[in-house]
């Protein structure tokens, strides 16, 4: 499919050059570039999407933690810590 689009010209250049360093046309480039981001078939060289660890009971109960949570969670760590460094000193 033809399509037109606007790129920086400081973008245009190094795609271009880069393109020439590699011994491909512009189009190549470009049409790596672009199945990489997306992750179609091709792109990024066959790579297969990461897997993310996932958090919480394999069974599928939920870890119910909101930021007010996390957030006292870390200021209690905090006040343990000046604690246990101030008894050193």
């Amino acid at each position: 499919m033809r399509t037109t689009i606007d790129l920086p010209n400081d973008l245009f250049r190094a795609a271009k050059a880069r393109a020439a360093s590699q011994g491909e046309s512009l189009k190549t480039l470009v049409t790596r570039a672009v199945e990489s981001l997306l992750g179609q078939p091709g792109g990024a060289g066959g790579h297969e999407r990461a897997q993310v660890p996932l958090f919480g009971d394999p069974r599928g109960a939920k870890v119910e933690l909101t930021n007010d949570t996390l957030a006292r969670i870390e200021a209690d760590e905090d006040v343990d810590y000046v604690r246990r460094t101030s008894r050193r000193s």
